[in-house]
């Protein structure tokens, strides 16, 4: 079942990280010369190419698109490269870069498809629906007049429909709770921001805690931000979680570095084919350089997160705390094609101050690289540090005397292991048939205004807590959807279950992310031991 969950969800992560992770370097290389497409014309190779095309194109025996072929041949041309070189299609482009441009343009809804229809979490406040009185817990039906509701159509197809150029507009129709019939709603489309911070709020009196996703070209910006708003709620400790953060801009790694190490330290060097360097250094000028500080990161930490821990991790600076790190060390450049399409290219290693390069090996080809997160899993590294050996030639030491390893990601300060023990097959069963998610959407339809009214994480425990009945009106709903209750188990579990409940039900609040992580906190054993090191401090 553990393998089983695994394989489900790896191909996405492992998608993710090629398409934020590769990001890389963007800034810092983006100033060097770039070879024009009719500069690599002039190579033998590339003429020999050249030629043969046309060839094809003028005497192969029937009509031949050539364009596509050379689609075809620009995907093969960096097969056997590295993992993270890649061409990009001019259709692909904008979808793959829009998560780390900061904002993309659509209506402003977060909705979800559990059951086959569109249902409205929340809006964003101020955004196109929002202004249109779309309001949380409607349905979106139609779009333009046609039916998108039980038809079980893809959620990509759903939100193709939705987002569009701002200015245009887009109708859609509404059925909302005790309104008969389907309500007509015109919306004007328009810039919707891309948040990559998740969530910031006080886990306790004096301990801030913020979350990052990615690295994106407004992250530096949110995260003062949110610094900020902290300080002023007392915040004099700081957890920062970057579990599962695939990385992205190089840029923006460096200047969050350098919030946290005084004047002079070295946070990254990169190095290219050449041999030439390019060192980034501290300023001293950061908010956060004396505040007692612990970093979360997991096996999918990757690149410019990797950058961040292994500059703190190497200059002494605060505690990294979870499991071993994705480990992307390469770094590349994004090159514009004549044609706007685009093409990633490793350019240069990264660095970390001590001199560790911890890009994980990749010469038995894309496919064993991207199930190392597996092997892992299979070697028994997500639950014992033991498992995980190093090569004393990867071995190097921080100013302080702390042995750190390269080689394949970042090795926490202290090894927070999976914990599977509370995991039942009952809870298996309510998670893996999505039974569970499912019912906390029925449970915010049925307590939408007071769901609606809540705006603290203070108001959302109390409404919580209220309810003394959750789990049991859980059970039997889902022994109503065919899971049959297994009290034994139920009671192993009850604690994860009664947290992944309330996190739910939180997401569908204003709250959205600082609900959810507010009530996961109780089971997360690295936000735990995070908790227990700030203390001693």
């Amino acid at each position: 079942m553990k393998r089983d969950k695994l394989t489900l969800w790896l191909p996405a992560v492992a998608a993710a990280l090629i398409a934020l992770g590769v990001w890389m370097g963007y800034t810092i290389f983006s100033a060097r010369p770039k070879p024009s497409a009719q500069q690599s014309l002039h190579t033998p190779a590339a003429s020999k190419l050249d030629y043969t095309l046309s060839l094809v194109g003028r005497h192969y025996l029937d009509p031949v698109d050539t364009d596509t072929i050379v689609e075809r041949l620009m995907h093969e041309l960096f097969v056997g490269l590295d993992p993270h070189s890649v061409y990009i299609p001019l259709e692909e482009l904008q979808a793959v870069n829009e998560p780390l441009e900061g904002e993309f343009d659509g209506i402003g809804v977060v909705f979800n498809m559990a059951t086959d229809t569109v249902v409205v979490l929340n809006t964003v406040a101020g955004g196109p629906s929002y202004k249109a009185g779309v309001l949380p817990g409607d349905r979106i039906v139609t779009v333009d007049g046609d039916t998108i509701a039980g038809r079980k159509i893809e959620q990509d197809k759903v939100i193709e429909r939705l987002r569009g150029k701002r200015g245009t507009k887009v109708k859609v129709g509404i059925v909302r709770d005790n309104v008969e019939g389907t309500v007509e709603v015109e919306i004007v489309r328009d810039k919707i921001p891309l948040h990559s911070i998740d969530a910031a709020f006080m886990l306790r009196p004096e301990v801030g805690y913020i979350r990052l996703t990615s690295f994106a070209r407004t992250t530096h910006r949110e995260f003062l931000e949110a610094v900020a708003k902290l300080k002023e709620e007392g915040m004099t400790k700081l957890i920062f979680d970057l579990r599962s953060n695939s990385g992205g801009y190089l840029d923006q790694a460096i200047r969050m570095t350098n919030e946290f190490l005084p004047e002079g330290k070295l946070i990254v060097y990169t190095e290219d084919r050449a041999g030439n360097q390019q060192k980034e250094y501290s300023t001293g000028g950061g908010t956060l350089t004396d505040i007692p500080l612990v970093v979360l990161i997991d096996d999918y930490s990757a690149s410019s997160s990797e950058i961040l821990a292994g500059a703190l991790q190497d200059n002494d600076r605060g505690t990294i705390v979870g499991r071993r790190s994705y480990g992307k060390g390469l770094v590349q450049s994004q090159i514009p094609l004549a044609d706007g399409s685009a093409v990633r290219m490793t350019v240069a290693r990264y660095y970390t101050p001590t001199g560790r390069c911890i890009q994980k090996p990749y010469d038995k080809g894309e496919e064993d690289y991207l199930l190392d997160i597996i092997h892992r899993y299979e070697k028994g590294e997500m639950f014992s540090a033991d498992s995980i050996r190093f090569a004393d030639s990867l071995r190097f030491v921080t100013p302080k005397g702390k042995v750190v390893y390269g080689g394949g990601g970042i090795m926490p300060d202290i090894f927070v292991p999976i914990d599977t023990l509370d995991m039942t097959p009952y809870y298996y069963a309510a998670t893996g048939l999505n039974v569970l998610y499912r019912y906390t959407l029925e449970y915010a339809d049925r307590h939408r205004s007071e769901i609606n009214a809540i705006k603290s994480v203070e108001e959302l425990n109390d409404f919580l807590d209220g309810d003394r009945r959750l789990l049991e009106d859980f059970v039997a709903y889902a022994e109503r959807k065919g899971v049959k209750p297994e009290w034994k188990q139920i009671r192993k579990s009850e604690k994860l279950l009664r947290s992944m409940l309330r996190a739910y039900i939180a997401r569908n609040t204003e709250l959205q992310d600082v609900g959810y992580f507010s009530q996961i906190e109780p089971i997360d054993e690295s936000i735990q031991k995070a908790l227990e090191i700030l203390s001693e401090q």
